[in-house]
C-alpha cells in the first residue's frame, strides 16, 4: 500500500477515529466554554440591529457545536429570524445533524440550508450561482486541514461576509503538540492534496501579510494518548490514523518514522505524563477575523 494513505480515505473509519479523540479529549468542552464566554460579545456585535441574520457553517458536522452558537446568538438578538447554510460533505454527520434538530424544540426561527459538499464545492456553486446574499456570521471549526488551499478559502469566505459580519475560524494552535507534530514531520505525514498540517499560527502569518484585522484566543484542552502506547491496542491504533492523519500508521509506517513519532508524542514538547497516563497538549486557537473594508 502506497505511504501516506490519507485517514479521509476513509470515511468509517476517519468518523470512528474522530468520535474516539472527543471522547478522549476535551476539544469539544472548551469550545463550549468559549462559545458561553467569549462568543457572546462577538455575536453582539454582528447584524446591525437586523430582524434577520445569514449564517454559514463550513464543516458543521453532526451540528452539536453549531446549536449551542445559536443558542447564544438568540440571547443576543431575541425575535432575530436565521437562514442557515449547512456544508457538509459526510451524508453521514448531515444525517446526524437532521436528527440532532428534529428532536430539539424552539429551532423553528431557523430555516436550515442543507449542502451536502466540501467548502470548494460550495464555493463554486455559489460563484456560479452569482450569489449576493453576504452573511452576518460564518464559522469554520477544524475544516480548514481539509482544503487544498487554507488560505484561498478564508479569503473567499470572508468576501462574503455582510460589514458588521464576522469569520470565525478554530483551528489547533500552533503552539500544541500538533503544531510540533506538524513542524516536524509535514513531509512525511501531509497529503496535501487531501489534507493539510495548518494551525492558527499559518493562518496569523497570512492574515498579517495581508494586513487583515483579526481577534485571537488561545483554548487550553488536552487529549488522553495512553493506549496509543499499548502495542496492538485498536483504539490506541484509532487515535495514532487521527494523530498522524494516516490511514493504519502503526501498520503501514516506515520503522523509523513510527518510531520517531511515538517518541515524539512522549515529548515535553507535546505531552505530559501524569498519574501514569500520557496527555497531549491539545491546544486550539480562535480567529475572529474582520470583513472586507
Amino acid at each position: 500500500m502506497a505511504f501516506p494513505l490519507s485517514l479521509v480515505n476513509d470515511d468509517s473509519r476517519y468518523q470512528k477515529s474522530f468520535e474516539l479523540f472527543l471522547e478522549r479529549s476535551s476539544e469539544h468542552q472548551c469550545m463550549r466554554d468559549f462559545i458561553h464566554s467569549i462568543l457572546p460579545d462577538i455575536l453582539a456585535r454582528v447584524g446591525d440591529g437586523k430582524a434577520h441574520l445569514n449564517v454559514i457553517g463550513v464543516g458543521s458536522g453532526a451540528g452539536e457545536i453549531d446549536l449551542e452558537m445559536f443558542a447564544q446568538l438568540r440571547l443576543k438578538h431575541p425575535g432575530v429570524t436565521v437562514d442557515n447554510e449547512v456544508v457538509e460533505p459526510s451524508s453521514q454527520q448531515l444525517h446526524n445533524y437532521r436528527v440532532l434538530v428534529s428532536r430539539k424544540p424552539d429551532l423553528d426561527y431557523i430555516k436550515f440550508n442543507w449542502n451536502k459538499m466540501t467548502a470548494s464545492e460550495f464555493e463554486e456553486h455559489w460563484t456560479l450561482k452569482k450569489m449576493t446574499k453576504k452573511a452576518d456570521f460564518i464559522h469554520m471549526i477544524q475544516m480548514l486541514y481539509y482544503v487544498k488551499d487554507p488560505e484561498a478559502t478564508v479569503s473567499f469566505f470572508r468576501s462574503l461576509l455582510n460589514k458588521n459580519g464576522k469569520l470565525l475560524v478554530i483551528l489547533v494552535s500552533g503552539e500544541s503538540g500538533w503544531g510540533k507534530l506538524w513542524r516536524t514531520y509535514r513531509t512525511q505525514l501531509c497529503n496535501s492534496e487531501i489534507s493539510q498540517c495548518v494551525t492558527t499560527g499559518d493562518i496569523k502569518s497570512f492574515l498579517e501579510s495581508k494586513g487583515i484585522g483579526y481577534q485571537s484566543f488561545e483554548l487550553p484542552s488536552q487529549m488522553d494518548i495512553t493506549e496509543c502506547f499499548a502495542e496492538g491496542d485498536e483504539k490506541g491504533e484509532l487515535l495514532l490514523d487521527f494523530l498522524t492523519e494516516v490511514l493504519d500508521f502503526s501498520k503501514t509506517a516506515p520503522p523509523e518514522l513510527k518510531a520517531g513519532v511515538m517518541d515524539l508524542l512522549r515529548h515535553p514538547d507535546c505531552s505530559k505524563e501524569s498519574n501514569g497516563r500520557v496527555i497531549f497538549n491539545n491546544n486550539l486557537g480562535v480567529l475572529v477575523i474582520d470583513p472586507l473594508p
